[in-house]
């Protein structure tokens, strides 16, 4: 019967692990075997290697074939190594101690590899991260500052477009001003008119509304008629106006002629409401 030691997988997919077995060489990969040396994980970095040692050493001095996997595996861990020792030891080129004192050698030599190649693993994917979080951080700053000045460019657009309709508004608003004031000047003519109007018709009113003997009432006030003869009296004896005014006119012609003069006082009352208007015109005026 031919015996392999060979690899029996096992683990789910896409992250498989194997089982370093010793098996008939017409059974199934996955089938029956005749012993467990160890385990086999190739998802870490170096890959993970289990074996027992001894009973390794023992199948492989007693003829089992590992497959081409399975060899590099016992060469990783130094089978075939210990193997070459103990086939020295059997023809008597030197002794098992020394054997055994070269095979720990050998393994604490490989060990300082592993552990040296595991460091400098470590070390560059630390480093590798680095570069990447140092490029991120470069990418970050980068699109902040874009993003800053993309706000402040919106912001002095706003502020702008701000400023503008401020300014229009205020031509607006001067504009609507200056309509207003054309307005009130093209206006105030026309209220003048109105208001001279409107005094005339009040001075007609009054005149139509007062008795013609207030108006000669009023008009003889102001005339002061009183005044005026006294001055003739003081010029001149009483006795001698008596006769002058008998001797040019009688009586009853005196009178006739003051009731003629009536119509005159009526116009000199209509004149008189038209200085009242002048006199209010002119706070209108102001």
């Amino acid at each position: 019967m031919a015996v392999k030691i060979r690899l029996s997988r096992r683990g789910r997919k896409k992250l498989a692990m194997f089982d370093v077995v010793v098996s008939d060489a017409r059974a199934p990969r996955d089938g029956r075997f005749i012993e467990k040396l160890g385990t086999y994980n190739p998802n870490t970095n170096p890959a993970t290697v289990v074996l027992n040692e001894k009973q390794a050493i023992k199948w492989v001095m007693d003829g089992a074939q590992p497959t081409d996997t399975a060899k590099a595996i016992l060469s990783y861990k130094g089978i075939l190594y210990a193997k070459h020792l103990q086939v020295g030891v059997i023809k008597g080129a030197l002794t098992q101690e020394q054997a055994d004192a070269k095979f720990e050698a050998w393994k604490a030599e490989k060990e300082i590899k592993i552990q040296t190649k595991a460091s400098s693993i470590q070390q560059s994917k630390a480093k590798s991260k680095a570069s990447r979080l140092e490029a991120e951080s470069k990418v970050s700053e980068n699109r902040a500052v874009n993003i800053a000045a993309k706000n402040k460019a919106a912001d002095d657009a706003i502020v702008a477009s701000v400023v503008d309709a401020i300014n229009e508004s205020d031509e607006d608003d001067v504009e609507v001003a200056n309509e207003t004031h054309a307005d009130v000047v093209a206006e105030a003519p026309a209220a003048e008119v109105v208001a001279e109007a409107s005094v005339e018709e009040a001075a007609e009113e009054v005149v139509a509304e007062a008795p013609v003997e207030d108006v000669v009432e009023e008009v003889l006030a102001e005339a002061s008629v009183e005044e005026a003869a006294e001055e003739v009296v003081a010029e001149a004896p009483v006795e001698d106006v008596v006769e002058e005014v008998l001797a040019e006119a009688p009586v009853e012609e005196v009178a006739e002629e003051v009731v003629a003069e009536a119509p005159v006082a009526e116009e000199a009352a209509e004149e008189a409401p038209a200085a009242e208007s002048t006199e209010e015109e002119a706070p209108a005026a102001e």
